[in-house]
């Protein structure tokens, strides 16, 4: 893989994210969040900004991290741009002032109010900005997430804990009452759980907030947005789960992405119960063992035999797997555990895999793919970096590494003005990322239908 070159090139992954096994959280790349100013840089971008919890959080609660939404690999065929919405009136606000002594009328022009949402396994991040002024946002993060049940995403939940929040944003921006143009939603569970959304959320933010266009996204989605905008590439992102996505902006590329169970392979989850398997093989005796491993699972998690019962019960069994993933990298690193540097490296052939499956092909992409790796997995390091841009130059010679721009919930906020202003590239797709109305019609699927268009999906 070739580094990326230019003032911006870092050696490092852009992630705005930690992984710190039980409670990973979403860090400002440049450092805590500035307070004390009524207009703030957002958050998710770079520059300081301030980032609040909601009212109802525990002192001292944390950000929450990004989760990857479990999803299947395939390549998804042409979709055609979106038809864009009658573009949101500007609006004059009349001041009186004087120059010299000379009375003046000044004008000052409101652009549209967009809001970004990124909801994740961690709890919901909502950002409220102007339209074409993303970098400076009003944030609230809410530690609870939204429920999914047997029929998907909660619906009724995500009306519940989402306009609250957004409610107390516009009035702490001096626009209480005001509507919102376009909202952008990213979600773990979008692409296949996410019907109860698509279904209700659209309608919903018309009445409750005016939202004139809705874009309802696989997190995913909105993490190549925020890394990548609306440039070709492709993005990684990998913590508790792992997905790949790229685009060469008429069709996108997933890999990757099935959950704890069936892939997320070299995600935190699967470095965590790699990790926890060899211990365990280390008390049976068994080859593939790790004493040092057996020693970090009792001493954090408990001893052998209560490992069924912490875990199988679990409806949050991936984030408890994946709290071991930091163990292991300290086994590997600080104790040099062969087990655990295998398992290190095998994740990497892993995640390298499937960044070059997501990747578009050299013929579409001749001046080189862009790759961002994003995520709080990728705060363990060398030994995970290391061997994964070493397979990924072997596998994907034109894939170019480049530092993400910014998280998911940058990339929401930024879909949104996009919607906003008419001006969004990124393909549509019924699951990935889906606009629609205020009446809750699907734009996309109108605008097939005027071009006599059938995707085949």
């Amino acid at each position: 893989m070739r580094p990326a070159t230019g003032p911006n090139a870092s050696a490092q992954p852009g992630s705005t994210s930690s992984f710190n096994g039980r409670a990973a959280t979403a860090r400002h790349p440049t450092g805590p969040h500035a307070p004390g100013r009524s207009k703030r840089s957002c958050g998710c971008r770079k520059g300081g900004g301030r980032s609040r919890r909601f009212p109802g959080d525990p002192p001292g609660a944390r950000l929450p991290a990004v989760v990857p939404v479990p999803t299947p690999l395939f390549p998804f065929p042409f979709s055609p741009p979106l038809p864009s919405p009658p573009p949101e009136p500007v609006h004059e606000v009349a001041t009186q002032a004087y120059v010299g002594e000379q009375r003046c009328t000044v004008r000052a022009v409101s652009a549209p109010l967009v809001l970004g949402v990124d909801s994740g396994g961690s709890g919901l991040r909502v950002a409220l900005a102007e339209a074409g002024t993303a970098g400076a946002a009003e944030i609230l993060a809410g530690r609870q997430p939204v429920r999914t049940g047997p029929d998907g995403i909660d619906a009724g939940h995500m009306r519940e804990v989402l306009l609250p929040m957004a409610r107390t944003l516009l009035e702490e921006a001096g626009r209480g009452g005001a509507t919102v143009s376009a909202v952008v939603i990213g979600a773990a569970g979008m692409a296949t759980l996410g019907d109860g959304l698509r279904a209700e959320m659209p309608r919903a933010l018309a009445a409750a907030l005016g939202a004139r266009t809705v874009g309802l996204a696989a997190d995913a989605v909105t993490a190549y947005a925020g890394a990548l905008g609306q440039a070709p590439g492709a993005v990684v992102a990998a913590g508790t789960g792992m997905i790949a996505v790229g685009t060469d902006l008429t069709a996108w590329r997933r890999a990757d992405g099935w959950g704890h169970l069936l892939g997320d392979c070299g995600s935190g989850a699967w470095i965590g119960r790699t990790g926890l398997e060899a211990a365990l093989r280390a008390h049976d005796g068994r080859r593939g063992g790790s004493g040092a491993l057996l020693a970090r699972m009792t001493a954090v998690l408990g001893p052998p035999q209560e490992m069924p019962a912490l875990l199988y019960p679990r409806t949050d069994r991936p984030a408890v797997l994946a709290s071991f993933a930091p163990e292991v990298a300290a086994c590997a690193a600080r104790d040099g555990d062969a087990v655990a540097e295998g398992i290190l490296a095998r994740a990497a052939v892993a995640i390298a895999e499937s960044a070059a499956a997501a990747c578009p092909p050299a013929a579409a992409a001749p001046d080189g793919c862009r790759v961002s790796l994003t995520g709080g997995l990728f705060g363990i390091g060398d030994p995970l970096l290391v061997p994964l841009r070493a397979e990924l130059a072997r596998l994907a010679p034109h894939a170019v590494e480049t530092p993400a721009d910014g998280d998911p919930l940058a990339g929401a906020l930024g879909l949104a003005g996009a919607l906003a202003t008419g001006s969004l590239r990124l393909p549509a797709h019924p699951t990935m990322l889906r606009v629609y109305d205020g009446s809750g019609r699907s734009l996309q699927s109108a605008h097939r239908r005027q071009q006599g268009t059938n995707p085949g999906i």
